[in-house]
Parts: structure tokens; sequence; C-alpha cells
């Protein structure tokens, strides 16, 4: 079975941040270029969990930048941060929750080329950009699939990184999840 037919649907997206993120782990985010399927195993993910999160893009509350976060689960929020790199989230819970996942490393699996560890590598390295913000993640060229045999995993919990901002509360919570052992995982 391909990728695609293994994609996940918008039900997956459609529920709890935390669990969306936890379940995130082992499957592959899969982007096409000109005909090629990059593929990386998602091994570290951190949970947003909407405007009541101080670390939140979201807890600004609705901006031109944040619209596709209170938008639909299963849609694509990818911005630019320090100006040079771009990140990936998705959408998650229902319309208007504005809470999302944050993919920061993947395993390689194919056809990807340079390092993965950290969400502005990995994007730099799946070719993701801006043009995918807002992207419906049910789509051909940029998704998320079941792989074909999913290995157990054993998951850490763990602060979220860069989130100091954020106050104690919202900067301890452990909210960033990553496959135990996995040497993928960024090294903080």
């Amino acid at each position: 079975m391909s990728e695609a037919r293994r994609r996940l649907p918008r039900a997956f997206y459609d529920r709890d941040t935390i669990e969306v993120a936890r379940d995130l782990l082992g499957k592959h985010l899969v982007h096409v270029v000109a005909g090629v399927e990059r593929v990386g195993r998602i091994v570290e993910v951190e949970a947003y969990l909407g405007p009541h999160d101080l670390a939140a893009h979201s807890a600004k509350g609705l901006t031109p930048r944040t619209r596709v976060m209170f938008g639909p689960p299963g849609h694509a929020y990818v911005y630019l941060i320090y100006g040079m790199h771009w990140c990936m989230n998705f959408v998650t819970q229902a319309e208007g929750h504005a809470s999302a996942v944050l993919l920061r490393a993947l395993e390689p699996v194919r056809n990807v080329e340079g390092r993965t560890q950290g969400p502005g590598l990995l994007c730099k390295a799946m070719g993701i950009d801006g043009r995918y913000h807002g992207h419906d993640l049910l789509s051909g060229d940029l998704y998320a699939a079941r792989p074909a045999r999913e290995a157990p995993i054993r998951i850490v919990k763990r602060p979220r990184i860069g989130v100091d901002y954020a106050g104690h509360h919202w900067a301890r919570r452990l909210l960033r999840f990553y496959i135990h052992g996995n040497p993928f995982v960024s090294k903080r």
C-alpha cells in the first residue's frame, strides 16, 4: 500500500492536541516534490494548546498570521522564525480552538537529504516553506501517513524548547514528546 493510501484522515487531527502530538510519533511526513516522495518518520513534536497557552502563537489572538490555527483541523501552520527558518505545525481540534502540533524532528526514510533535527532543519530538508501555510494535509503532495509497519515506541515527555517567555507554568509543562532512544531527536 502506498504512502498516499495510508494518509491520516481529518478525524485524526480533530482530537485533543496532546493525543494528536503523541500519536504523530512514528508516523510519516510525506512531501511530493517534482514527482519524488520525500518521506521522514516523525520522532519529535511539541503541543501548543490554544490561546490560553502563553507559548502558542494563538495567545495573541486571531491575526492574519494565526488565522490558519483558528481554522479547521488538518491544515499546516507554517511560519518563519528569525527571518530565516521555516517551521511547520499541524492544526488540531475543532475550528476556533487554535491549537497545533509543531514538528521538531524527523528520521529520514526516503529521499531526504540534510539534517532533520530541529523544526527549521526539518522544513529545509523536506522542502517546506511559506507556500505551504494553510495547506490541507489531506492533499496529495504534503501529508502525514501511517507507515506500512508501526514498531512499538516508548514516548519521552519534556518541557518545550525556547518558550521561557511564556512564564513558569507554560514553559515547564511537559508538552514536548519524542521517541526514546531515537538518534534523530534534538539534542536539547
